[in-house]
């Protein structure tokens, strides 16, 4: 589950990671008297309106505006609230921008040098261990810092039986090339993060930028979290903080219903049991001439119900051409997905793209028989080349 930049910072907080004080708004008028309440928290003088959309690259669209008075927070949120936000990050048509937090500006002058930092938290499932990746050169170009300088990024794997070690802080912040107070900040601050990460079970913690301060204070200045979503029953809190708005509406219907669908851009439906049935399909209808459009796991203990509600989503999209069907029945039965497919035809009406049925395993020649006696077009195959071949077919 990804979280807004302002909901990661309050978990941050939590464990004691500094960030600059920060005020979520959903109107210009909330936005000013956030600015007025930060100012009176701070005394800063400059503040930062920033869209609150799941996605990176916020500053070059446009969503990222400094404010240097309190009209310009009125006339800045006005402008950015309600807008469609374009990133590199968000689909061709942008994000709905509804909300924007505004920040304290932490970019003072002061007696030492400003810098900007790049890092995460993350699990590297090559080694099955998570990692600090980090940089000194963070910022909104860091793409390019990884694929022009990749001896600027470094990495510091952790062992999970021991947890992050204070060398480990220590050679960040000594890589980071700091010193003094800012070199202490930098190991508090390191050592802070990892636990949110743990704590909080994510599966990512992305600080773009990490921000010394002229003072050598350490910042947060951004948050970029992922929660997974197999441990938000640890935490309701987090749980609470899902945001619809920010997410496929199909995707966000196919979750009620526990079915596991990914939209994708292609023009093969897709409906399967298993993960791993599933890579295989997608890889068979690529080999066939199509392209799936979409990844949907109806589960192991699939029902009639569930196998309808998993075609009325798999028909909202109109990329669709055809619908493959691809079950084996170890826990589920065949045949009850065979119902389930009969009765989807026959509730939804006017289905006009064809579906190719494979089912394989427990009670499948009863599926067949119930496929072929329906008098429904639909194409039933045995062996998986056969179902390739009526893909190709049906395509041309």
């Amino acid at each position: 589950m990804n979280l807004h930049e302002y909901q990661g910072k309050s978990i941050l907080k939590q464990y004691g990671v500094a960030v600059p004080e920060g005020i979520v708004a959903e109107t210009p008028g909330q936005a000013v008297e956030a600015a007025k309440t930060i100012q009176e928290l701070t005394g800063t003088k400059f503040w930062v309106v920033k869209a609150q959309i799941h996605a990176g690259g916020r500053g070059k669209g446009g969503g990222v505006k400094l404010a240097k008075s309190l009209e310009e927070v009125e006339t800045l949120s006005d402008r950015i609230i309600g807008m469609d936000l374009i990133t590199p990050q968000t689909p061709p048509a942008g994000k709905r921008v509804r909300k924007v937090l505004i920040q304290q500006d932490i970019f003072y002058p002061g007696k030492s040098e400003i810098r900007e930092f790049y890092m995460s938290v993350l699990l590297n499932r090559k080694i099955g261990r998570s990692m600090i990746m980090y940089s000194p050169r963070g910022g909104m170009d860091i793409e390019a810092v990884a694929e022009e300088t990749p001896d600027q990024i470094f990495t510091e794997e952790i062992d999970p039986r021991f947890g992050l070690q204070g060398f480990q802080a220590r050679r960040i912040a000594f890589n980071l090339g700091l010193e003094g107070e800012a070199f202490k900040n930098m190991v508090k601050f390191v050592g802070s993060l990892y636990k949110a990460y743990v704590g909080s079970d994510a599966s990512l913690f992305e600080i773009n930028p990490v921000v010394k301060s002229s003072d050598d204070k350490i910042f947060a200045v951004d948050a970029k979290v992922t929660i997974d979503n197999n441990a938000l029953y640890r935490h309701p809190d987090i749980a609470q903080m899902r945001d619809l708005t920010e997410e496929d509406p199909i995707e966000v219907e196919a979750s009620r219903y526990d079915l596991n669908y990914v939209k994708l851009d292609g023009n093969v439906g897709c409906m399967v049991n298993g993960a791993g049935l599933a890579m295989a399909t997608m890889d068979m209808i690529k080999m066939s001439g199509g392209d799936p459009a979409n990844f949907l796991d109806v589960g192991g203990t699939a029902n009639a119900k569930r196998v309808e509600e998993g075609f009325r989503i798999i028909l909202k999209d109109p990329n669709v051409k055809a619908i493959l069907v691809n079950i084996f029945g170890g826990i589920v039965r065949c045949d009850r997905v065979a119902q389930g497919i009969v009765d989807a035809y026959n509730n939804i009406g006017n289905i006009n793209v064809p579906i190719i049925v494979r089912l394989q395993g427990t009670n499948a020649a009863e599926a067949k028989v119930l496929i072929d006696k329906s008098g429904l077009k639909v194409h039933s195959a045995i062996a998986l080349e056969d179902a390739a071949r009526l893909v190709n077919e049906v395509l041309r």
